[in-house]
């Protein structure tokens, strides 16, 4: 079994890259610039493999999503080797206030949080149609519950991206069925971003019904029961939010 998991130098990334050694997976896994954290996660993942009795082998690389020829260069190797699962990760997350909304940055967080996840599942369908997992292969994507019709204040950019990127959950469903099942995960919190000051999470933790934020551990379950045990589950965009967009 190979998964690819793209931004998994850290946080939830690293967290997924974590349970799908534990389960066997060699892993291809991807930074755009902390190569760093890529090689701790790299390290964490062998030694967690050996705990659970697994012998895996890891491939590290540093692609940057906002460059045509990287992305293609990815997409050509991946399509080349045999995968089971693909999990797109990789995100840029910013304020962006409507009085100055920047074009650039704007178009940074469509290509890094649409663009190449679309780009990057075309390149492997073929690849990841051969997939010999119970259910078939399995491609998830990292929503985001307040792209989902709770918006918040002063992020319209990176919400219209993963908005976007929910929409190809559904639409690759469809493309890709019935050998590769497309999926969702949208999060609540589940690690807290530095631009958040402590009085925002404190108000953002009081509108949880559980009472806490997540962690990346409880993604990287929902990414592991997603494509090893979800067989008739396609299309949908799961919410692990704590009950958040409840209220």
């Amino acid at each position: 079994m190979r998964a690819v998991i793209t931004g998994a130098s850290a946080r939830v990334g690293r967290a997924c890259a974590l349970e799908l050694a534990r389960n066997g997976f060699d892993l291809v896994i991807t930074c755009e610039c902390d190569e760093r954290g890529l090689s701790e996660t790299a390290a964490l993942c062998l030694h967690a493999a050996r705990e659970a009795g697994h012998t895996i082998g890891i491939e590290q690389l540093k692609v940057d999503f906002t460059d045509a020829a990287q992305l293609e260069a990815l997409g050509a190797h991946l399509a080349s080797i045999e995968l089971d699962a693909l999990v797109h990760n990789a995100s840029v997350y910013f304020e962006s206030d409507i009085s100055c909304v920047d074009a650039a940055a704007a178009g940074r967080a469509m290509a890094v949080n649409a663009i190449a996840p679309l780009i990057l599942t075309s390149r492997c369908a073929a690849s990841l149609q051969r997939s010999v997992l119970p259910g078939g292969a399995a491609v998830i994507c990292m929503c985001d519950i307040h792209a989902m019709g709770r918006p918040r204040r002063r992020f319209s950019a990176y919400s219209m991206s993963k908005a976007a990127l929910g929409e190809m959950v559904r639409s690759l469903a469809l493309d890709l069925a019935p050998r590769v099942r497309v999926m969702g995960i949208a999060p609540g919190v589940v690690a807290w971003n530095e631009i958040e000051s402590q009085a925002d999470r404190e108000a953002y933790t009081r509108r949880i019904p559980l009472g806490r934020a997540g962690t990346p551990e409880d993604v990287a379950k929902a990414m592991r029961w997603l494509i090893l045990e979800a067989h008739y589950f396609t299309g949908q965009v799961l919410v692990l939010d704590g009950g958040r967009s409840l209220q």
